[in-house]
């Protein structure tokens, strides 16, 4: 969970703030569409942080807004922070794709079934690539980090259009389906 509490700490070096605008953030830059991250996740890392001392929390208020914790790097929070930047930048790429397990077990289902399914992942794939097209166009007077991850992802999309296209054609002919 290494990239949960990067993706933590980086929001919080960027400026103090709550657990709830960390997870407005996450929603807002779609954080969990390249991090796997949760919004619940977001909660209970801040306290883990926190017990840790890595981060430290003060209560605030605003006007005549509810109280609430504003979070901050602790000096600790700031090494651990160079620390997971240095280890996961060293890290051997992974790239886990859930429907590969789809793809492994295709030969156990039945022909109309193998078609809807590879259907099915196709159009997902489109409207992940759609959907990414259309966050590049929102996005545009984003910081160079958060375009270039928008750029990646829209790459990978692009990929995998292809990628499904020439397996479906090629399993198809594999197994004599017009």
């Amino acid at each position: 969970m290494a990239a949960i509490d990067l993706v933590v700490l980086g929001m919080l070096k960027e400026q103090p703030q709550s657990a709830y605008d960390l997870q407005k953030k996450v929603e807002y830059r779609n954080i969990s569409r390249w991090v796997k991250v949760s919004t619940p996740s977001i909660y209970k890392k801040v306290v883990q942080m926190e017990e840790k001392g890595y981060i430290k929390g003060e209560p605030m208020r605003e006007g005549k807004m509810p109280e609430k914790t504003v979070y901050r790097l602790t000096e600790t929070g700031e090494k651990r922070f160079l620390q997971l930047m240095e280890d996961l930048s060293g890290q051997t790429v992974k790239v886990f794709l859930d429907f590969n397990a789809v793809v492994m077990n295709l030969n156990f289902v039945d022909e109309p079934a193998r078609r809807e399914m590879l259907l099915r992942m196709q159009e997902r794939i489109g409207e992940w690539e759609s959907l990414l097209i259309e966050k590049q166009e929102e996005r545009r007077q984003a910081p160079l980090t958060g375009r270039t991850i928008l750029d990646q992802q829209l790459r990978l999309a692009g990929a995998l259009t292809e990628w499904i296209t020439d397996f479906q054609a090629e399993y198809e002919r594999e197994e004599g389906i017009e």
